[in-house]
């Protein structure tokens, strides 16, 4: 199996790189604000599976500018899986937590209703919708609170606050699953190769358990990292931002498990992983 990966230096694409059997393509390659330039690249590639690891992920920013984050989540993707599909490509499509309301506090299922808070959630749906449309061989594979030694990140922003200030608020009413980019590139590839013997596919969910808010990642994070950072726990309505986020954003991943024979993975784990690769 050979992958063609749209995405080189996001999170994601840089650990599918790390994996080998993958060809990432950078945006001078790729660009997908130009959708139909990224189908006409799977048009004509040699590769048997493809995965788009790229998207506009600046979700502050999307408020204002969501008409580019449509074009990148959205209609790229739909673009790329029509491509997919009339050679019968699989197709795997990262999609997010976003697209939920966060309402409740129960973990939402891949079926569950969708009704995204903000612009990028909103994009990110676009996307999910034509993929389906597409009707190739394809999963959707929603993840949340991507992090990794890669990039910009909830992990290495708090690293890097803790370096200089000792103690640190941080919202404690938002609720979801940290996930290392690695466990998802490793997901990608398993089911890049199910979908190739034949698997039908689907949505499914990916976050790294058990669910925390994000003032408890903080804390989690200073003490693998060994740093006396004091973190207090306060309310989303005293941190506001452009973008409304969900409050709860835990994914129930128990088909993935079923179908594919994936635990949910630890994200204390993982974040052992990112420290270590810091340091090094």
């Amino acid at each position: 199996m050979t992958v063609l990966v749209f995405g080189k230096t996001g999170q994601v694409a840089q650990e599918l790189a790390r994996l080998g059997g993958v060809r990432c393509l950078d945006r001078a390659q790729a660009d997908l604000s130009d959708p139909a330039a990224c189908a006409a690249i799977i048009a004509n590639t040699d590769a048997t599976a493809v995965i788009n690891a790229a998207a506009y992920t600046a979700v502050d920013r999307a408020e204002d500018d969501e008409a580019l984050a449509t074009t990148i989540n959205g209609h790229a993707p739909t673009a790329m899986a029509k491509a997919a599909a009339a050679r019968g490509l699989p197709f795997i499509q990262i999609s997010t937590d976003y697209v939920f309301d966060g309402s409740g506090d129960q973990p939402w299922t891949p079926d569950a209703p969708t009704r995204p808070l903000n612009a990028y959630g909103r994009s990110k749906l676009i996307g999910e919708e034509g993929v389906r449309a597409a009707r190739g061989p394809h999963v959707i594979l929603r993840s949340s609170w991507v992090f990794s030694a890669h990039g910009t990140n909830f992990v290495k922003t708090m690293l890097r606050l803790s370096e200089s200030r000792d103690q640190l608020t941080v919202v404690a009413d938002q609720i979801g699953g940290p996930t290392w980019a690695g466990d998802i590139a490793r997901v990608c590839l398993t089911l890049a190769e199910a979908l190739t013997n034949g698997h039908p596919g689907g949505t499914y969910h990916l976050s790294g358990g058990p669910d925390t808010s994000w003032a408890d990642f903080a804390r989690g994070i200073f003490a693998q990292a060994g740093r006396d950072t004091q973190v207090t726990g306060i309310p989303s309505a005293d941190y506001p931002t452009p973008a409304k986020r969900p409050a709860n954003s835990r994914l129930d991943c128990t088909s993935l498990a079923r179908d594919f024979t994936i635990p949910r993975p630890d994200w204390r784990a993982g974040l052992t992983h990112v420290l270590k690769e810091l340091k090094e």
